[in-house]
């Protein structure tokens, strides 16, 4: 997460979306960047709306407007399978010697085993009371997040390549194609309805 104060502009780090990119090169510009522990690198909008934001509006007297980015749901879900292929990942979180069939099964049971609890992207982007992202892009359209970041900051920004995951192969079967889908049903439906420009759209009970 990224505070930038003169801006009135918090950008919110959806997990697998460049988050440690986008900090790493937007850091110096904010004037609260929060990239470490994970838990408040990545706080969601619900938390946001709850704590943070009411604390910034009353130390500055004005809104503050969110900005997100969210990734296809498939695109997602193998972001984090890959990830967790590293050896640096602890045995009971990774998920080396799998499937992306097996991880996706794992995803869609209840409960979910360790390596498969990742969460959701729609859980991370709903909002609270009505009060979502002000402006969600896909993960997809980079191009188009940059030019809003480089027209609110007024500044070039360009993004290193940090924190990739490793290569492999995310083939799956008809079966668990079907099991992701069922599983990420909010998650496709939000990411249909994201706009190129970045407008958030309206929400559905959850």
């Amino acid at each position: 997460m990224l505070v930038f104060w003169e801006r009135r502009l918090v950008f919110l780090a959806t997990p697998k979306t460049g988050s440690t990119a986008i900090e790493t090169a937007l850091e110096s510009l904010s004037a609260m960047p929060v990239m470490r522990p994970p838990v408040l690198k990545h706080t969601p909008v619900q938390r946001y709306r709850r704590f943070i934001g009411p604390y910034l509006k009353m130390a500055s007297g004005h809104d503050f407007e969110t900005v997100a980015l969210m990734r296809e749901p498939r695109d997602w879900l193998g972001s984090w399978f890959r990830y967790r292929t590293r050896e640096a990942v602890e045995a009971g979180k990774a998920t080396r010697g799998m499937t992306f069939d097996d991880f996706v099964t794992a995803y869609a049971a209840d409960p979910q085993p360790a390596f498969a609890d990742v969460g959701s992207q729609e859980r991370f982007l709903r909002p609270r009371n009505g009060e979502g992202v002000d402006h969600l892009f896909r993960y997809e359209d980079i191009d188009a997040f940059v030019m809003f970041l480089e027209d609110r900051l007024d500044c070039a920004i360009t993004l290193p390549r940090l924190n990739v995951s490793p290569p492999g192969a995310l083939d799956l079967s008809d079966q668990a194609e079907a099991l992701l889908h069922k599983a990420c049903a909010r998650d496709f439906d939000l990411y249909d309805r994201l706009s190129p420009e970045g407008v958030a759209p309206s929400w559905s009970a959850p």
